[in-house]
């Protein structure tokens, strides 16, 4: 996914915002799968505008810059969302922690594994106190599942190699 389908989707849910409005609606929705920064989203923004897939709808005092989507960014959108099919690359640390694992003793391996559940399980906690997807039913409710199931995956793949590691 690209910093630009991420703002496309969140102009579209919303409707027009400023770019300090995307950057607090996208570090309290959009930041638990997708990270970025005030920094890459501002020139990101004035980028889009550039490529004709963003209008600047208003201009306020000192620049603020009302942005909506316009209809390319909406074509652009859709056909990202309908006719893509998502990239699997894969960039885990996690991932390559768990590949690496022998090289360890067992306690350093244990102590790694239980590294990586006690992390997994914050993330678990900190996605069930995300608010309540009721309040915009239509926006972020997959999402939100897929991010739980792949977290209990994490702590049950934890589980299960601790579990290994113990009875060696």
């Amino acid at each position: 996914m690209s910093l630009r389908i991420a703002l496309l989707g969140l102009l579209a849910v919303k409707g027009p915002a400023s770019g300090y409005d995307l950057a607090k609606l996208f570090e309290g929705s959009l930041n638990h799968v997708w990270q970025a920064g005030h920094t890459q989203i501002y020139p990101e923004l004035v980028r889009m505008a550039a490529d004709g897939l963003l209008a600047v709808e208003a201009e306020g005092a000192r620049g603020r810059k009302i942005y909506t989507i316009a209809d390319e960014g909406s074509r652009h959108l859709h056909d990202w969302l309908a006719d893509r099919e998502p990239a699997v690359t894969v960039r885990s640390e996690t991932a390559l922690q768990a590949f690496l694992l022998p090289i360890l003793d067992t306690d350093e391996a244990i102590a790694a594994v239980e590294r990586v559940k006690a992390r997994a399980q914050k993330r678990l906690d900190e996605l069930k106190c995300l608010p309540p997807v009721a309040e915009n039913p239509k926006f972020g409710k997959y999402a939100l599942r897929l991010g739980l199931a792949q977290t209990r995956a994490t702590i049950e793949w934890a589980d299960e190699t601790l579990h290994a590691l113990r009875t060696k």
